[in-house]
């Protein structure tokens, strides 16, 4: 993988457009998520995931150096890595979760049952003979084969800026760990206005809000980006980051697991970025971390 070499200009356009017009139309979106559109609140953070692309492009950040072309003779193991250790990562901490509060499983389904039902898609579902079990099983099934690779596409937006550019910079200027570190930080505090205006990842009414989330988001996007960047250095090519961006998007079934009443409790779990379900991921990231180290 050739070394990509920022210049201080380059750094603060890029951080500036990236930053910038993200957190703008982070805040618009949040204006339509609270009024109830959920659509175009979509169809905006779709768009606000290409800004850390575009702020590469206005920064003149070469592309060449990315991998874009992927050679993968000798690394399908990494590509396995990128696609299903999201999902096993997640399986893990959520049962974790429900091991320590076994009273906030919802085995009848209500919460997902009310988001079907609000989304107008429980009643096709029940027609076609379709039951809440066997949903599940489907769209997991689809969360570790097909999602992610669907997903790969807008999650290279993020990935090209943060993998791709400001990882590198941030590396070479302060080492791997540390590089990371405060690389993963960045990326957090990106979705922050989003987070706080709109409840996105945790809701509003989590215990410690507003403050406790923006904070706990860091801690995983530090210890997702440690992943994401190990596959990014053994793989070279931006797709396999990219890959376990979208396959970790793709395995969300936790967060829907939870009886509506507990549903405060989502800054611990069950989903991958609660303190509690992030643990097998911070476990991982620490044993990648001590390895590099070592190398």
């Amino acid at each position: 993988m050739e070394t990509i070499n920022l210049s201080k200009k380059q750094f603060v356009i890029y951080m500036a457009v990236a930053f910038g017009l993200a957190w703008i139309l982070e805040m618009i979106a949040s204006i339509f998520s609270n009024n109830g559109n959920q659509m175009v609140f979509a169809v905006i953070l779709m768009i606000t995931m290409f800004m850390p692309f575009l702020g590469v492009l206005i920064a003149r950040i070469p592309l060449k150096g990315m991998g874009w072309v992927p050679h993968l003779k000798g690394k399908l193991r990494y590509v396995f890595f990128a696609l299903w250790m999201p999902a096993l990562l997640s399986i893990l901490g959520g049962v974790l979760f429900f091991v320590i509060f076994p009273d906030t499983f919802d085995s009848e389904f209500m919460t997902l049952r009310g988001l079907l039902e609000e989304a107008g898609a429980l009643e096709q579902f029940e027609a076609q003979g379709i039951t809440i079990p066997m949903y599940l099983l489907i769209t997991s099934v689809q969360a570790v084969t097909i999602a992610p690779f669907l997903n790969m596409f807008v999650a290279l937006g993020e990935e090209v800026g943060w993998r791709g550019a400001l990882y590198p910079y941030l590396k070479k200027k302060l080492g791997v760990t540390k590089g990371r570190i405060v690389g993963g930080t960045i990326w957090g505090a990106w979705h922050w206005p989003i987070m706080i205006l709109a409840g996105y990842e945790y809701g509003k009414e989590y215990i410690g809000a507003p403050v406790l989330g923006p904070i706990v988001f860091c801690v995983a996007t530090i210890m997702m980006g440690i992943l994401f960047d190990y596959v990014y250095e053994k793989t070279e090519t931006i797709w396999l980051p990219s890959l376990m961006h979208g396959a970790t998007n793709a395995f969300t079934i936790f967060a829907y697991l939870v009886k509506p009443d507990y549903s405060n409790m989502a800054i611990l779990g069950p989903a991958y970025i609660g303190i509690i379900s992030m643990i097998p991921m911070i476990i991982v990231a620490v044993i990648i971390c001590v390895k590099t180290k070592r190398n």
